[in-house]
């Protein structure tokens, strides 16, 4: 069974396996609807029954919506309240993708479930390796860091192997439909939109006071749950009498007075951290041994980033204490720093605090 998103890579990622000699069909999720134009549900089933209708595969469509919402979109509301930088794409692909989906193909008798993911899969009797696809630009294994072993087992990453140029050859090759149409953005399965609009919709908003260092008000934010530590645009505080030309970014979200505080300069020390606390630590197949015995791994805090060398210590079962080798910017309470060693995703957790 083939998760057909109505991308490009997940309709390659089915005319492989096609091309393999295995007997594929598809699957379409919607796990998302809500009555507005910036929901791309419809447009992606449309996409997703013509790649089906080319490659001559049955598709079965099924909803997530309700379990889209309580079990990741909630979860996302609530960490904004609480001022953090939530990272939905990552639950979406432990608990729908890999979950909800994972289980439905097994119930339409599916051995495995395939995606377009940019990541790779090293099986073996006894384990399971998520390894970087081999398109580094394109590489999710940061969002896939979440998903168990177990899950990971029954599931292939056909298009882990190709560079997105490859893959879009391929499906020109072929006739596919979908072969030039753009990669999706924004949240996952909500779409591109203006964050702090959209969680205007779902979240009361108590606009407060934008304070500088040292405790002169210099703005008014519209709530916080619309901005993140390091955000530069949308602050409003340009060209300030008495200020220098530094653009303003922010530094801290302060709950207790629903107060956003920035500091000038893309280089000011309070962006840069060095000690990283994590919790919520899941690993694809069990705490690595360098990790028990605090020995050097890298680790990214964001998706777009390089590795960073680091240490880490445990501090229980699911908490760690990270010390980066360099101190790293703008580290964003709610984000997920997750763990590498060489090709191999370890696993992660989100980021709780961070300090010099």
């Amino acid at each position: 069974m083939v998760a057909l998103s109505g991308g490009v890579d997940s309709a390659v990622a089915a005319l492989r396996l096609i091309d393999a000699g295995h007997h594929v069909e598809a699957l379409h999720m919607t796990n998302w609807e809500e009555p507005d134009s910036a929901c791309p549900a419809a447009e992606d089933l449309q996409a997703a029954t013509a790649a089906a209708g080319e490659l001559g595969i049955p598709l079965h469509h099924l909803n997530f919506s309700q379990e889209y919402r309580q079990e990741v979109f909630d979860e996302m509301l609530l960490e904004c309240r609480a001022g953090r930088t939530p990272n939905p794409d990552v639950g979406c692909n432990r608990r729908i993708k890999f979950g909800a989906c994972l289980k439905q193909a097994r119930r339409l008798g599916a051995e495995r479930l395939a995606t377009g993911h940019h990541a790779r899969l090293e099986h073996s009797r006894s384990t399971i390796r998520l390894l970087r696809g081999k398109d580094r630009a394109k590489d999710q294994t940061y969002f896939l860091h979440a998903v168990s072993g177990s899950a990971l087992s029954d599931c292939l990453f056909p298009v882990g192997e190709l560079d997105k140029e490859e893959v879009r050859e391929m499906a020109h090759r072929r006739g596919l439909p979908n072969y030039a149409r753009p990669d999706s953005t924004g949240i996952c399965f909500v779409g591109e939109r203006s964050f702090p609009d959209f969680i205007s919709r779902h979240l009361t908003m108590r606009p407060g006071p934008i304070i500088a260092l040292g405790g002169n008000q210099v703005g008014e934010h519209r709530g916080l749950a619309a901005y993140t530590i390091g955000q530069r645009r949308g602050l409003g505080l340009g060209g300030m009498k008495g200020c220098s030309p530094e653009p303003w970014h922010v530094v801290r979200k302060d709950v207790s007075a629903n107060a956003l505080v920035v500091a000038q300069g893309r280089g000011h020390p309070l962006l840069f951290s060095r000690v990283v606390t994590v919790q919520g630590l899941r690993w694809i197949h069990g705490m690595p041994e360098a990790f028990s015995k605090g020995l050097h791994l890298s680790a990214k805090i964001r998706y777009r980033q390089q590795d960073a060398a680091c240490a880490a210590r445990p501090l229980s079962r699911d908490r760690c204490l990270v010390r980066f080798d360099k101190p790293q910017w703008a580290v964003t309470p709610g984000q997920y720093l997750v763990f590498y060693d060489g090709e191999e995703c370890l696993g992660g957790g989100a980021i709780e605090r961070a300090e010099a």
